[in-house]
C-alpha cells in the first residue's frame, strides 16, 4: 500500500513538482561549470600568464628600437610599433655571442653525457646488485643534490686551481656532474624499479654478464628514463651560472648566461635590446629539446616519483 499523504492532490502540485525536478539538473550544471571555472580555468590562466609573460617580454624587447624602450608616453610598452633587427645584428655580429653559444653547447653536451653515463652505472648497481645498504646509499646520493652550489663552488675552486684548469671549459665539464649525477641517479633508480627483474634473471640463466644485460636489456627498456635524465642534465648545464662565473674569466670562453650579463653591461649602461635577444636565443635550444621529448620527460618523472 502507498501513503496517501505522499500522493499529489491536484494537477497544479504535479506540475510544480515536475518543474522543480526539471530545474535540478540545470542548477547542478551551472554549479559545476562555475566551480570548474573558479578552481581550474582561472588558476590555469593565471599560471600561463605568469609563466609565459617573461618570454613575451623578451621577444617584444628584442625587436624594439631604443627610443621605444624608454618612451612610455608615446609608445605602448607591451607592443612593438616599429620592429627592428638591429638588436639581433648587434648581438650576432658585434659580440662573441656565436662563440659563447658554441662553448655553452659543447659544455652542456659533454657534461650531460658524462653525468648520464655515471648515473646509469650507479643507479643500476644500487637497484640491481642489491648489496647491503643499497637503499641508504641511494638516499645519500639524492641528499647530495640538495647541497647548494654556493657552498660547493669554494672547495671546487681550490681543486680547479690546483689542477691548473682555471679559465678552461674542461673545469665546467668536470664540476657540473657534482650536482647532475645525484638527481639523475635518483631518477634512474626509480625507473629501473619499473623494469621486471625476471628479464634479467632469464638472461643470467642463459649466461649473460651484467654488462651485457645492462646494454641489451635494461637500457633499451629505460630509454624514456635516459631521455628524461639527459634533458634534466642538459638544462641545468645550459643555465648554470655560479660555476661558470667563478671558473671562467676570458671573454671568448664564457657561457651564454654569464656572458650576456657581464659583456653586454658596460658600467651602468644596459644594452636591453641585445640582452633580451641573447636571452631569447639562448632559451631556444632548451625549448626545442623539451618540445620534442616532453612526453618521455613527464612519464619518467612520474615513474620516479611513484617509486
Amino acid at each position: 500500500m502507498t501513503d496517501n499523504a505522499a500522493v499529489p492532490s491536484s494537477v497544479g502540485e504535479v506540475e510544480a513538482i515536475a518543474g522543480k525536478t526539471k530545474d535540478v539538473p540545470e542548477l547542478l550544471q551551472w554549479d559545476s561549470r562555475l566551480r570548474r571555472t573558479v578552481t581550474v580555468y582561472i588558476p590555469l590562466a593565471l599560471f600561463v600568464i605568469v609563466l609565459l609573460f617573461p618570454f613575451y617580454w623578451m621577444t617584444v624587447t628584442s625587436f624594439k628600437p631604443d627610443h621605444e624602450m624608454y618612451d612610455y608616453k608615446d609608445y605602448n610598452p607591451f607592443w612593438v610599433h616599429s620592429p627592428t633587427l638591429h638588436n639581433i645584428e648587434v648581438l650576432l655580429f658585434e659580440t662573441n655571442y656565436p662563440r659563447w653559444l658554441t662553448t655553452t653547447m659543447g659544455i652542456a653536451v659533454a657534461s650531460t653525457f658524462l653525468s648520464v653515463f655515471s648515473s646509469v652505472l650507479c643507479a643500476y648497481a644500487i637497484e640491481r646488485l642489491r648489496f647491503k645498504g643499497a637503499q641508504h646509499v641511494g638516499l645519500a646520493i639524492y641528499l647530495a643534490y640538495l647541497v647548494p652550489p654556493s657552498i660547493l663552488f669554494i672547495p671546487l675552486a681550490t681543486l680547479i686551481y690546483q689542477f691548473g684548469l682555471f679559465d678552461n671549459p674542461v673545469a665546467l665539464i668536470l664540476t657540473y656532474p657534482t650536482f647532475l649525477v645525484p638527481f639523475c641517479t635518483w631518477l634512474l633508480i626509480g625507473y629501473f624499479k619499473s623494469i621486471p627483474y625476471e628479464l634479467e634473471e632469464c638472461a643470467l640463466i642463459d649466461g649473460a654478464s651484467r654488462l651485457q644485460i645492462l646494454r641489451r636489456i635494461t637500457l633499451p627498456l629505460a630509454v624514456p628514463g635516459l631521455i628524461s635524465a639527459g634533458i634534466f642534465a642538459f638544462t641545468l648545464s645550459w643555465n648554470e651560472f655560479i660555476y661558470a662565473l667563478a671558473f671562467i674569466q676570458s671573454t671568448d670562453r664564457k657561457t651564454v648566461p654569464v656572458a650576456i650579463l657581464t659583456e653586454l653591461v658596460t658600467g651602468d649602461v644596459y644594452q636591453w635590446g641585445a640582452l633580451m635577444a641573447g636571452s631569447l636565443l639562448g632559451s631556444v635550444p632548451v625549448a626545442l629539446i623539451y618540445s620534442f621529448f616532453v612526453e618521455y620527460y613527464v612519464s619518467s618523472m612520474t615513474g620516479a616519483v611513484k617509486e
